[in-house]
């Protein structure tokens, strides 16, 4: 130290600034740091974080770092990380150069999508361009500037390329005022040249002073405020739509009192499953394609449709054909909040619900919730045990011995056809639901579980995944069982994609490169996920049956280490099948001209719904 400064290389002088931050609960913002090490950040970030964690670089708090086994999968991790802690606190994670830094491309997109705080530290190629090209550097032939780090560019909120060192005194901040400000929140990407992290530079000692982040609450513009009250007293049916920014505004409670002091019901997104339990009286469930029958036909005949804390993607308006009464939305995101022609309240959600209760005073609607209970039912009946012997479980039966085994489970899942039928099926307490569907990423699941059950260590915490996304994304069991993070993964193996073998014959497909014996393959797989799981330190079984099933799920509480529990099930019927009114039309589209008349009717068909689409805002 001389002079008010302090010698530190780059990524020594990152790590400390990054220990430095504080959440106003006292807590670090950036936990820690998710690495895999190569040839392009071992030696310079590499080194920094070992300081963090190992001596006196972040005082007597050490900064902790994570060894992954993929680059992409431990990105997973820190996002679901951040979403179970409802964006309040983040992970930072690091690959190197090259084919570290492109497999964290498609983790970034979906952090991007479903706006959830991550710090991407890419390694990347030298500033001075002395060794050029560099083991795993991307050239292009007309830009000397480009890197393959230039990647993360549209799916990151922020991007830098640290060429100097003094550029970390305003990029470090600049990352985390996206990071932790609710209306841009997503991941920030630093992409960080080799040759600066090792560089030394004189730091100010007031760059490392600890710094509180504050997450504001926007207020509502008085003038938006005013509109969308007089258009909810004006409303006979009106039906609200809970998105995930209900839970990120930590306005569960505000929403609960707010739906029941004015009578009205509320409807349920991927991300705002679970902000009301489902055992409140005005919860009629999902909405959508992946609807309830109460949701929907709540919606469908909605005078006003009150949005909030969503990004009305296709599945929740049934590709713009669900809803036909006006539209507001209520959204701390100004380009969320205008789609689709709504009326804008631009706010935090909770501030927003407790001005427009406070506006609507005791105005209160009459609905009838006859259709809520009737669902119910009808979905209890869908999710019994099978009544008889030797026939594949479906899913719905899966789900249904879940639920009686671990009510008040965290359930969570990511692609295929268990994000639907969660959405359509289960039936959480507050706070028991945990799904990616943003980006519907295959291989998020063992990934976000470790993730979710770090965050939540006093749940309990079930993972969905199919057989097809297992074989995606696995390898982060290792790490959970590495780490003693126990969780259960409920592992449904109907051989192949399922989910998308039924949209593929739903419009009009032939049954093509989906399952398995559908696939041009010289013999048909004999895949053993038991002793897969198993060899990579996991507490492995196959159930049976469902009563087998519900038995492991309850043994699986008392391990200190993952529990993947293997049960095979039927590829034939869908999630909803059999379920009257269950589902929305989807916009898949269909071939115009085809070879057989399956193809004909479903593009008939699909003419025929999307003349019932709104037009597009």
């Amino acid at each position: 130290m001389n002079g008010g400064t302090i010698r530190l290389t780059s990524a020594q002088a990152m790590v400390r600034w990054l220990s430095m931050q504080m959440t106003d609960e006292g807590e670090r913002f950036v936990e820690g740091c998710w690495a895999i090490f190569g040839h392009g950040n071992v030696a310079g970030i590499g080194e920094a974080l070992h300081q963090g964690q190992h001596g006196t670089l972040c005082g007597n708090t050490p900064f902790p770092t994570w060894r992954g086994q993929n680059e992409q999968s431990m990105a997973h991790a820190a996002i679901a990380w951040a979403k179970a802690k409802a964006r309040r606190r983040a992970h930072a994670v690091t690959s190197s150069i090259g084919p570290g830094a492109t497999n964290m491309v498609t983790a970034a997109a979906l952090a991007h999508v479903n706006r959830l705080p991550v710090l991407f530290i890419a390694g990347d190629v030298f500033a001075n361009r002395r060794p050029d090209p560099v083991l795993q550097q991307v050239e292009d032939f007309g830009d000397g500037t480009v890197s393959a780090n230039d990647c993360f560019r549209p799916v990151v909120r922020y991007f830098d390329r640290i060429q100097r060192p003094e550029q970390l005194l305003s990029a470090l901040p600049r990352a985390l005022r996206v990071m932790t400000d609710p209306a841009d929140c997503g991941p920030v990407c630093l992409a960080f040249c080799q040759d600066v992290q090792a560089e030394a530079f004189d730091w100010p000692e007031d760059f490392f002073a600890e710094r509180v982040w504050r997450i504001r609450r926007p207020e509502p513009d008085a003038v938006e405020l005013a509109e969308v009250a007089g258009l909810i007293r004006a409303a006979a049916r009106p039906v609200i739509v809970c998105g995930g920014g209900v839970i990120y505004s930590g306005a569960e409670d505000v929403l609960a009192a707010f739906a029941t002091r004015h009578g009205i019901p509320v409807t349920e997104t991927q991300a705002g499953k679970s902000a009301l339990a489902q055992a409140h009286p005005l919860n009629l469930g999902a909405a959508g394609v992946d609807g309830s029958a109460a949701a929907n036909a709540a919606l469908a005949a909605a005078d006003l449709v009150i949005g909030v804390g969503t990004r009305l993607q296709d599945f929740t308006t049934g590709s713009r054909t669900l809803f036909s009464g006006r539209l507001v939305s209520v959204n701390v995101q100004g380009y969320d909040a205008a789609k689709h022609g709504a009326v804008t309240l631009v706010s935090d959600a909770r501030v927003a619900l407790e001005k427009l209760s406070a506006a609507l005073g005791d105005h209160r609607v009459a609905f009838d919730g006859a259709g809520r209970a009737a669902w119910l039912a009808a979905v209890d009946a869908h999710c019994a045990a099978p009544a008889g012997e030797g026939a594949l479980p479906t899913d719905a039966q899966v789900i249904g011995a879940v639920q009686r085994a671990a009510p008040e489970a965290i359930a969570m899942c990511a692609a295929g056809t268990m994000p639907g039928a969660l959405k359509l099926l289960w039936q959480p307490a507050q706070g028991g639901y945990h799904m990616e569907y943003g980006y519907s990423c295959m291989g998020y699941e063992i990934a976000g579980a470790l993730g979710l059950k770090l965050a939540r260590p006093e749940r309990e915490v079930v993972c969905f995944v199919g057989d097809g996304s297992y074989m995606m994304a696995n390898s982060e069991l290792a790490t959970a069982v590495m780490r003693r993070v126990p969780f259960t993964v409920v592992l449904t193996d109907n051989r192949g994609y399922g989910c998308i073998n039924r949209l593929q014959a739903g419009t009009g497909g032939a049954a093509f490169n989906n399952m398995y014996v559908d696939c041009a393959v010289e013999a048909q797989p004999q895949i053993d996920y038991v002793a897969h799981a198993a060899s990579m330190g996991a507490h492995a079984v196959k159930a049976g049956s469902i009563v087998d099933l519900e038995a492991e799920i309850a043994e699986a509480r008392s391990r200190a280490i993952p529990t993947v529990i293997v049960i095979d099930t039927t590829a034939a019927p869908g999630p909803g099948d059999g379920l009257e009114g269950a589902g929305h039309w989807w916009d898949v589209a269909v071939p115009e001209v085809g070879d057989h008349d399956s193809l004909r009717d479903a593009h008939a068909r699909y003419i025929e719904n999307a003349r019932k689409q709104a037009t597009a805002n």
